[in-house]
């Protein structure tokens, strides 16, 4: 076991969304031993808990659980959609999503609201410290002079956000949204983009709101209704050499339909040109990952556990 944290995280109950929700290793890992961990917190409450752990001094294998620097709590107020995906950027900063807190329709209505992080993209310094942070805000933060707004916020307009990868490539931000009542969608997210959550659901009017949004709501690049699938698995632009014929496509997944997709954006329009069924078991598919080389793997649920997958020797065919 790399860490062990069970004493610090929330036991829940298997209907809800709390636990460890995200992991990711700093940018210089082979030096400093540094990654971070988003968990829900044992404590009452429905507390979210951003963290920074070191492995030991003579192990990069084994975590020091003890020591753990808390960077940031996150009150929630529902035991669902607390969110958790998070990544480095090409610039070293850490990208992380944030659900919209839980509960139907965005009762809150925090998504739209710049005030707080629930509903965000956050992008911060993990590096460095700003007064009264254990982190500090980028210079560039798309909010930081705007009136009310959090500076952590990099993005908004997000629901539940199952995902998110950087293209080593061309340094796109690529996420997976889950939607509510009809449509699934996928976003490259934009700095200061607003993503429409709870005015819209994917493209199309959800909501009612007295006032306009803050920013125009972006459009996701796709979308699919809840005939195809119910919940998607965000995953990763394929950038590997085992299988030419996916270069450059953003592969992803859906949960609940067990189907994998291959999606191709035209480079001059930015539109979709091909979307493509890739064959597989139909087992739940939980995440994706990539290795040095751009290989891309997938784990699933099985009927005996869990279970690690390498995309290879696919024929992919064009369907829904």
């Amino acid at each position: 076991m790399f860490l062990d944290i069970r004493k610090n995280v929330r036991q829940w109950k298997i209907e809800n969304e709390g636990g460890l929700l995200g992991l990711c290793f700093h940018p210089k890992f082979k030096t400093n031993g540094k990654f971070y961990v988003y968990y829900t917190h044992s404590r009452k409450g429905h507390d979210s808990i951003l963290s920074e752990f070191r492995v030991t001094g003579d192990d990069p294998n084994q975590a020091d659980a003890s020591s753990e620097r808390v960077l940031m709590t996150i009150p929630q107020p529902f035991a669902n959609h607390n969110g958790g995906p998070m990544a480095f950027g090409p610039d070293g900063y850490l990208y992380l999503a944030m659900g919209d807190g839980g509960g139907r329709n965005d009762p809150e209505r925090t998504a739209q609201n710049l005030s707080n992080l629930r509903g965000g993209l956050l992008r911060i310094d993990v590096d460095h410290k700003d007064k009264g942070l254990e982190y500090a805000i980028p210079r560039d933060n798309p909010f930081l002079k705007r009136k009310g707004a959090r500076p952590e916020l990099y993005a908004y307009g997000l629901r539940n956000v199952w995902r998110l990868s950087f293209d080593r490539k061309t340094g796109d931000l690529w996420v997976g949204d889950v939607g509510q009542d009809l449509w699934e969608e996928i976003n490259i997210i934009r700095k200061g983009g607003n993503y429409g959550w709870s005015l819209k659901e994917a493209s199309f009017n959800f909501g009612n709101s007295p006032k306009p949004p803050a920013d125009p709501p972006i459009d996701p690049v796709w979308e699919y209704d809840h005939q195809v699938g119910k919940s998607i698995t965000g995953g990763l632009v394929y950038r590997g050499k085992r299988l030419p014929a996916l270069r450059g496509h953003y592969i992803y997944a859906d949960f609940v339909s067990g189907k994998i997709w291959a999606l191709k954006l035209n480079p001059k329009t930015g539109h979709v040109e091909k979307n493509l069924r890739v064959p597989s078991n139909r087992m739940p598919v939980l995440a994706f990952g990539e290795d040095e080389a751009g290989e891309l793997y997938f784990a699933t649920e099985t009927v005996n556990g869990r279970g690690l997958h390498r995309l290879d020797r696919v024929t992919a065919k064009a369907s829904r």
